[in-house]
């Protein structure tokens, strides 16, 4: 079963929905990089749930222990063990599902290809499985930023069919984080928080768009066959609970774009080196970072679980209505703002150490 992430900057995950805890393993980050729990807890408080009204209603603390990899303040170059623990797991809650395939969910393939199964919750399927993920992301966004600046932020483009207004170019971790919906736009976050209310009562869910910008990446992270930047992210994103779609810079919009219009002309940069009129490569090019933003969005489909009844069939085959109880967002969006942040800055930090292995050889070699 595939639990570990990354190349140089490596992660492994453990621990199921119910279990008794969630952990990660973070291995290369460099030595005497300042970390702390409480640098790790930012990211895991956007990330629990029990929030607000729009999200999952389970009270998990989520405090973060670190148990190997530091001393005095400083990362020691060893692997970072972290360990989260469940304190609010009702697994007796999904004793109805023991035996019957939820819609949309991972049960029933999960047990044909492995022939079992915890069916209390997701198990390793489960979103609660991201606690460790943000985590590790916490430790590569502390590393981005020390050694080159890279700061990540992500937001709610759209719910359903309601967009936010949010520039890439100018948004903010604070505007994101002024609303509950976490779309950076206070028009559209009162629309946006309506509708998920409204799909919670009708015992419905929503789905939608999770944008990210990645600011100051230096060019030359990424490689122009198998190892392209952007397809590390893409691998790494849609490889989130939910994620059903990806795209970066223009996107699909390119397929309705000339050369002429989608080309990102040069001009001279402040800095000396070539910088681009236009961001339609949203920040890559040719699998490798050129200096731009690089800006992503990630779709999320609407949440599997919901509280209307559905049909399906148990293990017997038989068909059933399933009227799925338990503790649920009705719609992922807010939460998975962390979530995508975690997964940019662990490709990004992959990519960034990788880097530093290439060595470049001048006229005087």
């Amino acid at each position: 079963m595939g639990s570990t992430w990354g190349h140089t900057f490596r992660i492994s995950t453990f621990g199921e929905s119910h279990g008794g805890a969630i952990g990660v393993s973070v291995d290369g980050c460099p030595p005497r990089l300042e970390l702390s729990p409480e640098h790790i807890q930012v990211d895991l408080d956007r990330r629990r749930p029990g929030q607000s009204r729009l999200t999952s209603q389970r009270n998990e603390a989520d405090r973060v222990q670190i148990l190997s990899g530091t001393f005095e303040g400083l990362t020691l170059g060893s692997p970072i063990g972290m360990l989260i623990p469940n304190t609010d797991a009702r697994p007796e809650a999904y004793e109805h599902l023991r035996d019957v395939y939820r819609p949309s969910h991972a049960d029933y393939v999960t047990e044909a290809k492995y022939g079992v199964r915890n069916w209390q919750g997701g198990g390793r399927a489960s979103a609660r499985e991201t606690a460790a993920r943000v985590a590790g992301g916490a430790v590569a966004r502390r590393l981005l930023a020390a050694a080159c600046g890279v700061e990540v932020v992500a937001w709610v483009a759209q719910v359903h069919e309601i967009r936010a207004a949010t520039d890439s170019g100018t948004v903010t971790t604070e505007s994101v984080e002024a609303s509950p919906t976490r779309c950076g736009d206070p028009a559209a976050a009162g629309s946006m928080a309506e509708a998920i209310e409204a799909a919670r009562r009708r015992g419905d869910s929503l789905g939608g768009i999770v944008a990210c910008v990645a600011r100051g990446v230096p060019p030359g992270l990424g490689d122009p066959v198998f190892d392209k930047l952007e397809a590390d992210l893409a691998k790494g994103l849609l490889s989130l609970p939910a994620a059903k779609g990806f795209e970066i810079g223009s996107g699909f919009a390119a397929a309705a774009m000339t050369g002429i219009e989608h080309n990102d002309p040069f001009v001279p940069g402040p800095d000396g080196r070539p910088r681009t009129e236009s961001n339609h490569s949203g920040g890559v090019q040719g699998g490798i970072s050129n200096g731009e933003d690089i800006v992503v969005r990630v779709v999320f489909k609407p949440t599997a679980t919901i509280a209307s009844t559905q049909r399906t069939v148990d293990r017997a085959g038989q068909e059933v209505l399933l009227t799925a109880r338990g503790r649920h967002d009705p719609c992922v969006l807010p939460r998975a703002v962390p979530m995508v942040e975690a997964m940019v800055c662990l490709v990004l930090a992959d990519h960034w150490l990788r880097q530093q292995s290439v060595a470049v050889l001048g006229d005087e070699a």
